[in-house]
This record gives C-alpha cells, structure tokens and sequence, in this order.
C-alpha cells in the first residue's frame, strides 16, 4: 500500500528559532502573531470507522492508505508527559482527537492520567461507541465530549458517514454522555451546500430546548482527499439567516480569546448554537491551538504541510526541560494563517484531518 500523501517532517535539531524578541521560559511563549497557547488537540489514532467524505472518503481511504502500525503511536505514558509540559506552559483544555479516539484501546486510562492535571479534558467522537464508553470516560475524569452529527435524517446520516451506520446509535451515544454528565456535550455538523444543507433547521428543531449546543461548521478544505469546492461551501452567515427566519437568534460574546465558534443564542431562550466559519471569516489571528499527530509529530496548524518530530526528541532520553524548550521553540517560531491566505498560496499536499484531528 501506499503511504499518505508525504508530510515533512522536521527534526528538531534542524529547527532555529528566528523571532527577534528574547525568550523568557517563566512567562507564556508567543508566535510572531502573538498569539500565546491555550488549545492542545492530541490525535491518538489515524483510524477511524466512518468514512465520511469531506475526511476519510473511502476510494482513498480503503484502497492505497497505509495507516500507522500500533508500535509508532505514542504510548499513554509518553503523551501524559507532553501534556504536563504543556499545561506548564499555559494551555488550558486538552482535547483527545482522531481519527475516531475511541478506537484505541483503554482509552479511558489515558484520560485517567490526563484528569490529574490542572486542565479541561474534552473528547471528540463520532459517537459510534459513545453509549458503550461514556460512563467510563466520566468515571476516568473526561469533562466533555463533542459528537459529530451532519443529519438527523437517516439516509443522508448514512451517505455521508459512508459506512451505513444509523443516526439513531449516535443519538443514543450524545443521550450517554448527557446521562453520565459529560455536558454540556456539544453537536457538530459539517455543512456541505447540496449534500446536508436541508438538515440545518431539522438539527436546530431538534436540539432546542435541550443543555446540548449545536455547531454548523463550514465544510474546509482540509487535507487533500476531500475534494473541496468552495461552491459547496454554505456561508455561516447565510446559515444563521435560515434559522432565524425559523428560530431569532441573538449575538453572543466568546467565553475566551481563540474560541473558534461564533456563538448565538435562542431570543426566546431555548438554548446557544455556534458557527465556525473558517472559509468565510478566519479567524487565525486569533488561533491558540497546537496538535500532536498520533506518532508524536508536532503541528502548528490544521492545514499544515509538514510537523515537527517531538517522538524523537521524547525517546533520545531528553528531560523535561528540554522538552520544554523544543515547545517553546516551535510555537515562538509559529506564524500560520492559512484561512486568511486561503487561495494565495500554490498547492500543496496537507495532513489529513483523520490523522491530525478537526
């Protein structure tokens, strides 16, 4: 089998640090935007059970895909200590990605020795094995979960998970999680104009009036399989007008400098919705979030072309001070705004989103 399209990968060793300013290790690292951490999206697995087709489309995926073997992931121990060095250095939530996370085997130990650290624990799932794993994830000390939903109708559900699988499993999985207190869990959906637009107002019926708060997502052109057009783009701010002609919202303000979705409420109060409008409205000026692919590789952003090998560093026996100083190195090195250049540059091979997380 082939391997995925190639992704450089940078040794640290090779990797200087050009900023002008000097660094001090006691404060917060910033970009050369800025822009200080607060995100860390930890990717544990490339494999996924759902072949959606704005991710993992199924005439790549199933047919010349070599995914990683088992002894190049990082084990829990190894991202546990990563972790530590990175709520150091000032990030806040850690959230557990794919490929589908619950995949890898006790998981719910990972989030065990992650739930010791003074930081927000979240967890992005298909929801496929939601309703088996949540009391034990809650148990482990998961604070939230967020489900991906792009239908309510079962047959579109169906054609875009690509793999035949009902919608109602994944309600019964969000139903779970609410149960065993990982809320306010949060519904995301890719919209693609032509595909699943007609399920905007379904899902917003259907979810309001409940804790949960629903996300319409712009479909992006992540990776390089998904055969983007930006005609199959639906604008959030189209979308927000087709539900307020059914349901008025309102502005909200973010929780926090970074947060990626736009929030609005319900004007007769039954609940909050989010866009996140990478395509129409960028927002990476504001991006906080690093990514650790599941063999240790060390993004600076979603739509990256290459990572940088932290495993190497980890298993050469280095300290956490070192470690540290790797991170730091990367991040104060960092000036990616893909979405605001978004057709400026020429094209290039992008890590895939099921190996990366969203």
């Amino acid at each position: 089998m082939n391997a995925r399209p190639p992704i450089p990968i940078i040794p640290i060793a090779d990797f200087r640090v050009t900023a002008l300013t000097p660094d001090d290790p006691t404060t917060p690292a910033r970009d050369r935007l800025g822009r200080a951490m607060h995100d860390l999206r930890i990717s544990v697995t490339d494999r996924c059970n759902f072949r959606c087709t704005y991710c993992m489309p199924k005439d790549v995926f199933d047919r010349d895909h070599a995914f990683l073997p088992r002894s190049q992931l990082l084990d829990f121990e190894e991202i546990t200590r990563i972790a530590r060095i990175f709520v150091a250095q000032g990030v806040r939530k850690i959230r557990i990605t794919g490929g589908e996370p619950l995949l890898r085997k006790q998981l719910e130990r990972l989030v065990e020795q992650l739930a010791r650290l003074d930081v927000e624990i979240t967890l992005t799932t298909n929801g496929a094995l939601l309703a088996q794993k949540a009391r034990l994830l809650a148990d482990a000390g998961l604070n939230r979960v967020t489900v991906s939903l792009d239908a309510l109708d079962d047959a579109v559900f169906r054609r875009m998970n690509d793999v035949d699988f009902p919608v109602d499993r994944v309600l019964a999985g969000i139903d779970a999680a609410a149960a065993a207190g990982l809320g306010p869990v949060k519904v995301n959906c890719v919209v693609k104009r032509g595909t699943n637009d007609g399920e905007i107002l379904p899902l917003a019926q259907h979810f309001r009036g409940s804790p949960h708060i629903l996300r319409f997502i712009e479909f992006m052109d992540v990776g390089s399989h998904n055969g983007w057009k930006l005609d199959e783009v639906l604008p959030s701010r189209e979308l927000i007008n087709r539900i307020t002609e059914a349901f008025p919202l309102e502005a909200l303000d973010a929780n926090y400098q970074g947060e990626v979705a736009e929030r609005w409420r319900y004007v007769d109060g039954q609940g909050e919705i989010g866009v996140i409008s990478s395509v129409s409205h960028a927002f990476c000026r504001d991006c906080t979030r690093m990514r650790i692919s599941p063999e240790g590789r060390l993004f600076t952003c979603l739509f990256a072309d290459h990572g940088h090998d932290l495993r190497g560093v980890l298993r050469a026996g280095c300290d956490d001070a070192a470690l540290s100083s790797v991170i730091r190195t990367v991040w104060r090195n960092r000036d990616d705004r893909y979405s605001e250049l978004r057709g400026q540059a020429n094209p290039r091979a992008k890590v895939e989103m099921s190996y990366i997380g969203g």
